[in-house]
């Protein structure tokens, strides 16, 4: 940190619009009643913003000493980190979706790390619906940090919904700087998460939103403007030359688990990657008196080499024993099981991800993948996991029908959505042949998009595919407890429909 010239006293204080406000209410500021000592000649302060986004549930990290509490540690030693500091701590969104330790939970254990590391805003993104809008508005209520989007609108009045726990946006007083807040969810969310659960909204263009709301957030007092938001780099990039005129300090990204920082018409990006692997900080000199960015110092950090912060770690430890004891849990029931591999398995597989994820056209995955028989009897989770014990989680491509019957062609993968009639490709859903010219909606592992099994040509077609956070094996876990099997109603006559379907 930068020491400041003078005797500088920092305060924290939160406006939040009320809980039935529309996008148009103004937000009144209760008197500021904490003394400043500052030197006459100091208007200077100094605020410093970590972030990170895409989290997407791992909290026990990617790999060993890349954990939620590691990073915690890094934060206090190489930032000098402290919740009650001259610090925001904001993420872009994605919070929950991803390994068992979250998903499982439905983002409650995601929740608690997040509270106990001190996260002062989140931007909602577009996995924060995968679970319905209880589980947000759950999740909400639990976190002790709100959720911020001026770009979410119930499409019935135009509002934004804080009855779910979403807010436009807030003020938070940093070192006697008024910040205003402001969240962005990406404009994708209907292709990007179960179209069921978001039917009620709409997602203004981004602009739209930001020249309405932070004239409001200018009159209820914001001295500053940050806006973490859900956006991939280059969106945020065209936003930046968007709203050069808004003076806003630093727009946040997220959603392409991208890491980086830059700075367009002096407004600082930042995307700080996924997975708490890494984060992204932004140090800024701010004159109180004059309401302006002096100068800025930001960069991005990998998570390595912190020391894990014990209350965090407890908190991660205890939600892992959890999901452990939860492997055990009994899903579904099947009198014959699957053998590795078969015809039932490979339907089994691909067919929940189309289940799951209705907007998808094709499921490829790859037969590799596949490493047990599922046993006759009781199927638990530990049963799914030993099928599928690889950490994959499932991309989303555009592909022309041309590109997919080249990767329908390979005799290695398992596919789901579409069947051979006469030597021709034809979807399940219409019975329509493949249009060689036609963009198809096709789900694949991470580890074919990275080229594995001969799949290089995936990345080539679609340089730009959706990692979609979701661990490849869920849909198959919900599907199976979807169907309410026991020995008296054994799941086997459904796993004999999806090979039909």
């Amino acid at each position: 940190m930068i020491s400041l010239i003078g005797l500088v006293v920092g305060c924290r204080e939160t406006a939040v619009p009320p809980p039935n406000a529309s996008p148009t209410d103004e937000i009144i500021l209760e008197p500021t009643v904490t003394e400043t000592v500052v030197s006459a000649e100091d208007s200077i302060r100094e605020i410093t913003i970590l972030y990170t986004n895409d989290e997407h549930g791992w909290m026990a990290g990617l790999q060993a000493g890349a954990t939620a509490a590691n990073l915690m540690g890094l934060w206090r030693t190489v930032e000098s980190y402290s919740p009650d500091g001259n610090f925001l701590l904001l993420s872009g969104g994605d919070m929950w979706t991803g390994p068992a330790i979250s998903t499982w939970f439905q983002g409650q254990s995601m929740v608690e790390v997040m509270n106990a590391m001190g996260y002062d805003a989140a931007a909602v993104g577009n996995h924060e619906f995968d679970f319905g809008l209880d589980a947000l508005q759950a999740r909400a209520a639990e976190s002790e940090f709100p959720f911020l989007s001026a770009n979410i609108r119930y499409k019935s009045d135009g509002t934004t919904p804080v009855d779910l726990g979403i807010r436009p946006y807030i003020l938070v007083t940093v070192n006697d700087i008024q910040v205003g807040i402001i969240g962005l969810t990406t404009t994708r969310t209907p292709t990007t998460t179960n179209p069921v659960n978001i039917t009620q909204f709409d997602f203004l263009d981004y602009e739209t939103a930001l020249r309405e709301v932070v004239p409001q957030v200018r009159e209820a007092g914001a001295e500053m403007i940050v806006v973490p938001a859900h956006i991939c780099q280059t969106s945020l990039e065209i936003l930046a030359q968007d709203v050069a005129d808004l003076g806003i300090a630093l727009l946040g990204g997220g959603h392409c688990n991208e890491l980086f920082s830059s700075e367009v018409n002096d407004i600082v990006l930042l995307e700080g990657g996924t997975a708490f692997a890494g984060y992204a900080y932004a140090t800024f000199q701010f004159d109180i008196e004059n309401d302006e960015v002096i100068s800025v110092d930001y960069g991005v950090r990998s998570n390595s080499g912190g020391m894990a912060d014990p209350e965090v770690e407890a908190i991660v430890m205890r939600w892992q024993e959890e999901a452990d004891a939860e492997l055990n849990r009994t899903i579904g029931y099947s009198e014959n099981g699957l053998l590795r591999r078969s015809q039932g398995m490979q339907s089994l597989i691909t067919e929940a991800w189309l289940w799951a994820y209705p907007t998808a056209d094709v499921a490829i995955t790859n037969l590799g993948g596949m490493r047990a028989d599922l046993p006759p009897g009781d199927i638990t989770l530990a049963d799914v996991v030993g099928v599928m014990p690889f950490e994959n989680v499932i991309v989303e491509l555009l592909l022309t029908g041309e590109q997919l019957e080249t990767m329908l062609g390979q005799d290695s993968a398992a596919v789901g959505g579409v069947y051979r009639e006469s030597f021709r490709w034809r979807l399940k859903a219409t019975s329509e042949e493949l249009d060689p010219d036609a963009f198809y909606t096709v789900l694949v592992n991470d580890f074919m998009y990275a080229g594995g099994d001969d799949y290089a040509l995936l990345a080539t077609y679609d340089p730009d595919g959706y990692n979609t956070a979701i661990n490849w094996r869920q849909p198959v876990i919900d599907w199976i407890m979807a169907q309410a099997s026991s020995p008296e109603a054994p799941i086997d006559a459904a796993f004999a429909a999806l090979m039909e379907e």
